[in-house]
């Protein structure tokens, strides 16, 4: 039997975002699960000044070693080192040795940090939201952007998780269309892991060997190993947890926990040679900014390549600066203000949506003008956040609520 679902639809005036934005479609049929949807289009709602941003500051991190093992602390951070000119990138791709992302490592990494912080300082983060890098990356650039995605998320004690909902990236992947160009896929991919190779070195300048600056470009590529910075954030009024991965930094970390950290991000580019490739640039440039833009990383290498792979020219750019440099350039196929607002009004509306447990599903179907949020998992926390986390936070919560021991003034 068909059931028609019945929606409703509601525009009301939002404080924070000082313009209006469009409340849950909701169903009313018992038999659905109630979606709400977050409208991406008229993106012009959303453009003028942006929101407060409070600066990432690192306060934890974490790496993975050669064998992507997990470890607390920065052993696996690399230190930016110009790279040789004229080298092919496609250089050592038989020996590369790749990480299989086919594993769904879910948010483990980043809760067992977060712990071992709170382990140290006492007190739980103070966040609204928790995740990683790479799911804010998805929904900002969402109003200039046709990609779609899944998330999966949930609320424990008050802060909401979200993490890239796994099975939906392996469909995604199993229904792309054949590759067909000159160079194979998995070889093009290659090239930004070869040039972070070429671009770093393990230890500062001064502790390193010539022999090893200069031999890079037969290094082996090896990119099971990363360092992950923990941030806590802030966009309007929501406070974010993110963790991500970053490449390399420029000097060294200062001595106070949270100054600003002269981080670097690496990038390849195709040589830009006409207004299409001009175009295509300007679009990838957006993805650069957010992913750095949100960790705080201040500057971004692009290598810049030939068609056919050979690295030929590197050029600095200052995250900060990008958004005006696209509005510079005539008619920007995206605005950095717009993509903050953006952000800013859907994590509210998020948290206005998301209020009880279970699992929910945070959807935007590819080309799609809006963003979905259902439940799918009316109780629990799904494989979202481990039971090693859980249980610390209960620990956690029992000492807060002891009162402290009474001293009997016995001496031993």
């Amino acid at each position: 039997m068909m059931v028609a679902r019945h929606l409703l639809q509601v525009r009301q005036y939002h404080p924070c975002l000082r313009r209006s934005i469009q409340l849950p479609l909701v169903s009313d049929h018992p038999f659905f699960s109630m979606t709400a949807t977050f409208p991406i289009q008229p993106v012009a709602r959303f453009a003028g000044k942006s929101e407060l941003v409070k600066r990432p500051k690192e306060f934890a991190c974490f790496s993975y070693d050669a064998d992507h093992k997990f470890h607390i602390g920065a052993r696996s951070l690399k230190w930016y080192y110009t790279p040789e000119l004229n080298v092919d990138l496609s250089k050592g791709f038989e020996s590369f040795i790749k990480h299989d992302d086919s594993v769904d490592e879910h948010l483990d990494s980043l809760l067992t940090t977060i712990a071992d912080h709170e382990q140290k300082t006492s007190k739980p983060i103070d966040a609204h939201i928790v995740t990683w890098r790479g799911m804010m990356t998805k929904i900002m650039a969402a109003p200039f952007d046709d990609d779609g995605f899944e998330m999966n998320a949930t609320l424990y004690r008050g802060c909401i998780f979200i993490e890239e909902h796994h099975a939906y990236k392996k469909e995604s992947r199993a229904n792309e269309r054949p590759w067909n160009g000159p160079i194979p896929q998995e070889v093009m991919q290659y090239w930004g892991y070869k040039f972070e190779t070429l671009s770093t070195l393990p230890r500062p300048w001064g502790e390193t060997s010539r022999d090893f600056i200069e031999s890079r470009p037969d290094h082996v590529v090896n990119n099971k190993e990363q360092y992950c910075s923990v941030v806590r954030t802030g966009i309007g009024k929501t406070i974010l947890c993110i963790g991500g991965e970053v490449d390399a930094i420029w000097d060294d970390k200062p001595r106070t926990q949270g100054d600003p950290i002269n981080w670097v991000e690496l990038k390849t580019s195709a040589v830009i040679q006409n207004d299409r490739q001009a175009n295509n640039f300007e679009r990838k440039l957006m993805k650069f900014w957010i992913q750095s833009f949100l960790l705080g990383v201040p500057k971004i290498i692009i290598g810049f390549r030939t068609q056919d792979g050979l690295l030929v020219e590197t050029k600095e750019f200052r995250t900060m600066e990008i958004p005006l440099m696209v509005k510079k350039n005539g008619r920007p196929k995206w605005d950095g203000d717009t993509c903050v607002n953006f952000v800013n009004g859907f994590l509210e509306w998020l948290r206005h949506t998301i209020t009880d447990e279970g699992v929910w599903r945070i959807k935007r179907r590819p080309r799609s003008a809006e963003i979905e949020v259902f439940k799918v998992e009316e109780v629990g926390h799904g494989d979202i956040i481990t039971d090693e986390f859980m249980n610390w936070r209960i620990k956690l919560e029992l000492r807060q609520t002891q009162p402290p021991t009474e001293d009997t003034g016995t001496e031993e």
